[in-house]
C-alpha cells in the first residue's frame, strides 16, 4: 500500500472484552488479528486495518478515524492554525509515532506517521 498524505489509513474501536471481540469478528466477519500486549489487538483482512484498544470504561462512541501524513509536526501545526485543538500530543508506537486532535466540532481524530 503506497501511504499518502491526508489519507485515512487505520481505524480504532474501543472494547471491554478483546478475546470476546476478537472471536465475533473472526467468526462472523473472518478478521484476522494480531495481539500488541494485553490491551491492544490490530485486525486486517477488513478492507481497512485497524484495531481494538481495552477499555474498562463504558464505550459511547468507541471509534477513532486515524489518518497519515509524513510529516507529524507539518500537519500538527496546519491543525492547531485551522482551529482544531490537539488532544494527545505526539507519542510513540510500534510501527510509528501519532497524535490526537478535536476538530472544531468536537470529533476526535489522529494523524500518525511511520517516519
Amino acid at each position: 500500500m503506497s501511504l499518502k498524505d491526508n489519507h485515512i489509513t487505520y481505524v480504532e474501536f474501543k472494547a471491554n472484552d478483546l478475546g470476546k471481540i476478537k472471536a465475533f469478528y473472526t467468526s462472523a466477519f473472518n478478521w484476522t488479528f494480531t495481539d500488541y500486549g494485553p490491551t491492544y489487538v490490530a485486525f486486517s483482512e477488513s478492507g481497512l486495518d485497524g484495531g481494538f484498544e481495552k477499555s474498562e470504561e463504558p464505550i459511547i462512541n468507541g471509534v477513532l478515524v486515524v489518518l497519515y501524513h509524513k510529516n507529524l509536526e507539518e500537519i500538527k501545526n496546519k491543525i492547531v492554525e485551522s482551529l482544531g485543538t490537539i488532544s494527545k500530543d505526539i507519542f510513540s508506537f510500534p510501527g510509528g509515532r501519532r497524535f490526537h486532535f478535536i476538530d472544531p466540532t468536537g470529533n476526535e481524530l489522529a494523524v500518525w506517521s511511520d517516519k
